[in-house]
């Protein structure tokens, strides 16, 4: 098992910048790809970035490629997500996510961080 627990949301004006945490604790000597998800009010859960276990593979979203930079520190069994230039559009609930490498879907949630950007 794998707890996980996300941080630093907040209210930003667009144009802004803020910083997600996802710390991870449990089961973390296993690699696992790690990712961040958001969902809007009204809406479905979308995906944002992911990030492999040493890093060094990232995929993103269109609409957070240029302006969002996921990565993942693994002796602080922590992840991050850094959101620049940020939208109203941006504003949703943003959760983390992990999974063993061999697992088809993610199987680890976190309990999600809101954030709101105002325009």
């Amino acid at each position: 098992q794998v707890q996980l627990v996300e941080s630093g949301g907040g209210l930003v004006q667009a144009g802004g910048s803020l910083r997600l945490s996802c710390a991870a604790s449990g089961r973390t000597f296993s690699p696992y790809r790690m990712g961040w998800f958001r969902q809007a009010p009204g809406k479905e859960r979308e995906f944002v970035a992911t990030i492999n276990w040493s890093g060094g593979s990232t995929t993103y979203a269109n609409s957070a490629k240029g302006r969002f930079t996921i990565s993942r520190d693994n002796a602080k069994n922590t992840m991050y997500l850094q959101m620049n230039s940020l939208k109203p559009e941006d504003t949703a609930a943003y959760y983390c996510a992990a999974k063993d490498l061999v697992a088809a879907s993610y199987e680890y949630w976190g309990q999600g961080t809101q954030v709101t950007v105002s325009s």
